[in-house]
């Protein structure tokens, strides 16, 4: 993935969503920071049960860790524990 199609903040940037479009045919969408959308629920019980550490050797954040920051979580125990409550069994 080239850097430009990445936000630095985690995730997609709205160029890498596009580039994605266009060459996938996948309709991705930007991350949704609050409220319990199915979404958002989804994606926390993915990634909240993801491998890996949140922190490089030298302290920076990794994608998974600011990924997870995108989406409105500060911890994989965060978005484990939302997946939880807002999961519809």
């Amino acid at each position: 993935m080239r850097k430009e199609h990445k936000n630095p903040k985690g995730g997609l940037s709205a160029k890498g969503r596009a580039f994605f479009k266009k060459t996938e045919g996948s309709n991705l969408k930007a991350p949704i920071k609050s409220g319990t959308n199915p979404r958002r629920v989804s994606f926390a019980a993915r990634f909240g049960g993801m491998k890996g550490s949140l922190l490089k050797d030298n302290g920076d954040p990794t994608r998974l860790k600011l990924a997870l920051k995108a989406w409105g979580f500060g911890s994989k125990e965060a978005a484990r524990n939302f997946a939880k409550r807002h999961k519809k069994t």
